[in-house]
Parts: structure tokens; sequence; C-alpha cells
């Protein structure tokens, strides 16, 4: 059981960690008590990815479908593909959606504009894991074999960072076997029990739950943040709205910000009650799980000029790893929405 499980979730979050748990509630803006009330709440349909960047809108969906928010009427649509995503966006049927960062500078290039970020919701979601082997520094990674998804997207280039920050050469100081698919990370240690797994949240979680001798040797986000010198932070989800839907209903957008907020909020305070709700929405497949992954899981609600200078430090970073990374070119200032 726990296999399949395990299988499931890696071809959950293969998803995100190819476009695209630590929290940083610090960041947090203090939310408003209460959700904004407007005289005449709007209809937003909200795309929501299954995984980490679905997490901080369980809370949001759960009061819209009791019809205990004030501020908007909230349609939420889960799907586990980014095409559909982006489709949604580029159509019309999204009005805000919660995707991976990146993928959001893409979609503003793809569309020449048509979209802005609102605010991240999701930090680093990347662990590496050890079974057995004592690690105490990235740099003792030197002559290991890491597995890791994401060849040719952000893992990849997160990896090659921090690797290169301390002092290794991705090419030749360390073996780097990326997998296809994610249930390809199940059976690494029965292999070789001497590899390193850089896997994403919840599956990382999933992975030290089926093996006794496996731990966390390192969180990406804390190892970027050494690197990066505090330049920039490691920003993997975000919410991004359509340009169009801004423009004409400005106070839903203020709205929404606030809701979403709590949103996040509940998520970091109610662990147990977002659990059920991740798996009573098909973001993690089993409660209990959901329950551990989620501390892990990065969850944070950074916007306004924190939020821009943060990200664009961030997309920069994948602009000099792979221009195609963030549509070719990176954003300019109006992509960021500062209220």
């Amino acid at each position: 059981m726990m296999k399949k499980i395990v299988s499931l979730l890696l071809a959950l979050t293969l998803v995100f960690a190819l476009a695209a748990c630590g929290g940083n509630p610090e960041k947090n803006p203090e939310p408003d008590p209460k959700p904004v009330e407007t005289a005449d709440p709007v209809d937003i349909n909200l795309y929501v990815l299954a995984g980490p960047t679905g997490i901080g809108a369980v809370n949001l969906r759960a009061k819209a479908e009791a019809g205990e928010t004030l501020s908007n009427n909230y349609h939420v649509t889960m799907t586990g593909a980014n095409d559909e995503v982006v489709a949604a966006v580029s159509n019309g049927q999204a009005d805000i959606a919660c995707v991976a960062t990146n993928l959001a500078a893409v979609l503003y290039n793809k569309t020449e504009g048509g979209v802005k970020v609102l605010a991240v919701n999701t930090l680093g979601v990347l662990s590496i894991l050890t079974n057995g082997t004592e690690l105490n520094t990235v740099a003792d990674l030197k002559g290991k074999t890491i597995y890791s998804p994401g060849q040719g997207a952000n893992p990849e280039y997160i990896l090659r960072y921090v690797l290169q920050g301390n002092g290794l050469d991705p090419d030749k100081d360390v073996t780097i076997q990326f997998v296809g698919e994610g249930s390809e990370l199940m059976n690494v240690w029965q292999d070789d029990s001497e590899a390193v797994i850089m896997a994403p949240q919840p599956v990382a979680t999933a992975l030290l739950i089926q093996n006794e001798g496996a731990k966390k040797a390192f969180d990406m986000t804390e190892e970027w943040e050494k690197v990066s010198g505090g330049d920039s932070t490691l920003m993997m989800g975000c919410v991004i709205i359509r340009t169009a839907f801004l423009e004409e209903h400005p106070e839903a957008v203020t709205g929404f910000l606030k809701d979403y907020s709590l949103s996040i909020e509940a998520a970091q305070n109610d662990v147990e009650g977002t659990a059920a709700l991740c798996e009573q929405f098909g973001i993690i497949p089993k409660a209990p799980l959901a329950k551990q992954a989620i501390p892990q899981c990065g969850l944070t609600f950074v916007a306004g000029a924190d939020m821009k200078a943060q990200l664009n430090g961030y997309l920069s970073v994948m602009f000099e790893a792979n221009p195609k990374s963030v549509g070719g070119k990176l954003p300019a200032d109006d992509f960021y929405y500062v209220g």
C-alpha cells in the first residue's frame, strides 16, 4: 500500500517539479482577521495544480464551497497538468491560477504581458535525502550520484546553482542521474544504497517514511539562501492573474488576496484540518501523509515590493541557467503586481 501511495505521489508532484515542503511564516504579512466584504461579489475561476502549489488554496476552496466567502464567489478547478493551466489562462477560462514561478514568467512572455504575478505562495520544496550516507556540507556530495527529477527544468537549475555555489562542478564532481518518471525514485536505494536523492514534497516525506534509515541531509531552500547571500530566495510557486481580469475587477482582486492570505495562514496553523482537505480535494492522496508533509512545504504569502525583489532575483538565476526556463527573457516590471 505504501509503495502505491508513494508512486502516486511521485507522479503528481513530478508535474510541479518539472514546471517548477521548512515553511517561512515570518515573511507573511499579518492578514486581516476577516475576509473583506465587497458590495458586488465577483465570480472568480481559480485553477490550482496538484501538489505543493495547491495546498495553500484548500481552505479557501472549502469556505467557497460552504458559501462562507464574502469577497467573491470562487470556482476552483484542480489539475495535474501544467498544459491545462496554460490553456485555461490563455483562453480566459482561468482568471487566477496557482503555478510554478518560472511557468508564470513563461506565460507572461507568451501572452505579451497578459498575466501578472500577485503573490508567492510556495518556497522551495526540494530536499537532499540519504539512506545511511553521512553528509555534513554540500561539498561532501563530491563523487556522489544524485538522482533527481526535472532535467532541463527548475530542479536541475536549482541543483546546479547550489552545487556551484559550494565549489563543485555539476558536470565533473558529481553524477546527476535524472529520472523520467517519479516512480523511478522508489527503487533507487534498492539498487544503490549510497545514492543521494533530491526529491520534492510530499514525495520526500513519503520516501523518509518508507525507508527507516533515510534522512534529510539538506533543505535546498536553506542552501539556496546561503549561496545567494540573501540576494534572492528560492521561490517555486506563485499566484498569477490575467491582466484583463485585474483591470476589470481591481476590488475583487484585493478581496481575493485577503481571502487567499487567510487560507495560507489556516494551512500553517491548522495542519491537521488542512491535511484532511488535501485528501478530500485530491491535492495529496492521504491525510496522514499530508499532515507530515505540510510543515515542510514552504507555504508562504509574499506580496508587493518584497515579492518583486525576491522573485526577480530567483528568476534571474533561472534565466542565467537557461533563458528558455523563463520564456526567453526576464519579465518586465509590469509583471509584478505591487498593489
